[in-house]
């Protein structure tokens, strides 16, 4: 067991792309990748560290798709909000069927019976009684990507750090499916983002993240043991890290 003095964070929030919980599937939830990115989250939590998720919709409706198929904008983007609920609801049951791990789920927007409304003093409260919280329904508006609601949450809740779960193993120079000259950054700072122009996350949610001096760690969550390792190697980690 680790103790505190011996991490370098001790609360964090998980962003997850939707298209995670895809797996083998074009669309929807596998239940494979669903319980692996479950135990990938009680590996942190058994050695103390207070967790909040934030779940993408990629794998079911994603507002900007729909919108570009002939449906309204705020229309879309209600479904993909909704899309985020659904994701959020699978991951707790998942969560809770393998483990004691006490969880709550909260959404932005209110839905009884569901679960919780969102309440930054009573997830703080959660945190600090070790739940693991899933934010559903991202900022509850429009217009916003479940990018901006990581930042956000992270910013509420006192978050030392936002880990970006995705596909690939971190931040590279350009596409490395396209390229195989792309370079994989294990460092950058904010300016370095902005000035070449890399895509980390949307740039409302980036700008959001320097103001608040929000540090981000992009890796690749396919890969087994990958968080662990991130949270308990202080000086070899994996991904690439954005700080100022």
């Amino acid at each position: 067991m680790f103790t505190h003095k011996q991490l370098l964070y001790r609360r964090i929030l998980l962003k997850i792309s939707g298209e995670v919980l895809q797996g083998v599937n074009k669309f929807g939830i596998d239940i494979h990748a669903l319980k692996r990115i479950a135990k990938e989250i009680k590996s942190i939590v058994d050695i103390g560290i207070q967790v909040s998720l934030v779940i993408g919709s990629g794998n079911l409706f994603r507002g900007t798709h729909l919108s570009t198929l002939g449906l309204n904008r705020v229309v879309s983007d209600h479904i993909g909000i909704l899309s985020t609920v659904i994701n959020s609801l699978a991951m707790r049951d998942m969560i809770n069927s393998i483990s004691s791990i006490n969880t709550c789920l909260m959404s932005a927007i209110p839905l009884n019976g569901i679960c919780e409304i969102y309440n930054y003093e009573r997830a703080i409260h959660l945190l600090s009684n070790n739940f693991v919280l899933i934010f559903a329904a991202g900022i509850g508006n429009p217009f916003f990507t479940t990018d901006s609601a990581a930042c956000v949450r992270a910013i509420e809740t006192k978050s030392d750090i936002v880990f970006k779960g995705t596909k690939v193993d971190g931040v590279y120079s350009k596409d490395p499916k396209k390229y195989t000259d792309a370079v994989l950054y294990k460092e950058l700072t904010y300016k370095d983002v902005l000035k070449k122009e890399l895509k980390v996350m949307d740039l409302s949610a980036f700008v959001l993240a320097r103001d608040h001096h929000l540090p981000i760690v992009v890796f690749n969550i396919k890969k087994p043991g990958s968080l662990y390792r991130i949270i308990t190697n202080n000086n070899n980690y994996e991904g690439t890290m954005i700080r100022g």
